[in-house]
C-alpha cells in the first residue's frame, strides 16, 4: 500500500489519504528522495558525462529507488490522454535537482477535516515547489527585516540631501 502511494506521491506531486497513511508516506518518501539527493549533481547529470564511478553511484542509487516503487506511472494529461511517465527518472532528474540545496522536509501534510461516511480524518499530503523556503525565519520575519532596513536607510538619504 505504501510503495502505491509513494508512487502517486512522486507521479502527482499531491495526493488525498487519511492522516495516519500520509504521515507513514512522508517518511518513506523522503527517504526515496534522499537517496537521489545524496548523489549530488551526479543524480541529474546525462549518463555520457558521468564518471564510471559515479555511474555505478547513480545505479545503485535508481536500483534502490525502483526497488521500492514501480518504475512506470500513468497520468492523465489535458485532454484525456495518457502520459507514462518514468518515476525513478523522475525522483533522479526532477526531485534531486529540485531539493538539492534543501537538508529534508521535502512534503508538506495539510489536514482537511473528517471523511463523509465514516468519518476518517483525511489530509492532503504534497512535494514542496522548490521556490518554497527551507527551515529557519519565516515568510513574515523576512518581510520584517525587509520593511526595517528600507526604513533605516530612508531617513539616511533624507539626511544626506539636506
Amino acid at each position: 500500500m505504501l510503495r502505491n502511494l509513494a508512487a502517486n506521491l512522486i507521479l502527482h506531486e499531491r495526493i488525498e489519504t487519511t492522516d495516519a497513511k500520509a504521515k507513514e508516506l512522508r517518511r518513506v518518501a523522503e527517504r526515496l528522495i534522499t537517496k537521489a539527493r545524496r548523489l549530488g549533481p551526479a543524480a541529474f547529470t546525462a549518463q555520457a558525462d558521468l564518471s564510471p564511478g559515479d555511474r555505478a553511484r547513480r545505479l545503485a542509487a535508481a536500483r534502490a529507488i525502483a526497488a521500492y516503487i514501480p518504475r512506470f506511472g500513468v497520468r492523465i494529461e489535458e485532454g484525456g490522454v495518457p502520459k507514462k511517465v518514468d518515476l525513478v527518472e523522475k525522483v533522479l532528474l526532477d526531485l534531486a535537482k529540485r531539493y538539492a540545496s534543501r537538508p529534508g522536509g521535502y512534503t508538506r501534510i495539510v489536514k482537511f477535516g473528517p471523511r463523509r461516511g465514516d468519518n476518517a480524518p483525511i489530509s492532503m499530503i504534497e512535494l514542496l515547489a522548490e521556490s518554497e523556503e527551507s527551515g529557519g525565519t519565516s515568510g513574515q520575519a523576512k518581510v520584517t527585516e525587509g520593511a526595517t532596513k528600507a526604513t533605516a536607510a530612508a531617513p539616511a538619504e533624507g539626511a544626506k540631501a539636506t
